[in-house]
């Protein structure tokens, strides 16, 4: 059984299967915007917006263009600063409850594996930084980028940087000192904060 992670930030989600496959994986607030419903509804725009006004809220929309659409309108609506952005990956494919796939071929939220919505949503976790299930693997320091890459080097001297420790470290000290340090919130932060800025 897969432990399900405390979030205390309200997550926005598109609709009722996101919102019923984030709840079997976590202990959260999750609001769905019922698509494009959010841009003719006036309570749930104003709902949202004093959740985000209190203390941020976490906005994960489907990586195709009717999520980046959702997405960019509640930037434009809500407090400047609130929302923490997750990005989950672009895979192709359909879901399984799904005759045919969406116009850009890509499965949502509700159809992304249970590993990588928990690796995308762990550094908002509760408590992550005493839990096992939040270390960092060698798979996910190649996946994210911190080697095995061209700019790896450049990655993890900024990443070093940010979390005050030497900037010659190399790939295995760094995850060595991340997962002894208890820095996977902060690690987890540096790279969906990177994710957003690639945007």
């Amino acid at each position: 059984m897969i432990k399900r992670l405390k979030i205390s930030l309200p997550i926005i989600v598109e609709g009722r299967y996101d919102k019923h496959r984030l709840s079997s994986l976590l202990d959260a607030r999750i609001i769905t915007t019922d698509g494009f419903g959010i841009f003719r509804e006036e309570e749930k725009r104003a709902f949202i917006r004093r959740l985000a006004a209190r203390g941020g809220i976490i906005v994960m929309t489907d990586s195709d263009g009717a999520g980046l659409i959702i997405r960019n309108y509640l930037k434009s609506v809500l407090p400047a600063g609130s929302i923490r952005h997750v990005y989950i990956p672009q895979v192709q494919g359909r879901e399984r409850r799904k005759k045919t796939g969406s116009k850009e071929g890509l499965i949502g939220v509700e159809g992304i594996d249970a590993d990588t919505l928990l690796r995308l949503l762990e550094p908002y976790a509760e408590g992550c930084g005493t839990d096992p299930h939040c270390t960092i693997t060698k798979s996910d320091f190649y996946a994210d980028g911190m080697s095995g890459r061209p700019d790896s080097a450049r990655r993890r001297r900024a990443f070093a940087s940010i979390a005050g420790l030497p900037a010659n470290l190399s790939a295995n000290a760094l995850l060595e000192a991340i997962n002894m340090l208890g820095l996977d919130r902060e690690y987890r932060l540096f790279i969906n904060e990177n994710a957003e800025n690639a945007e």
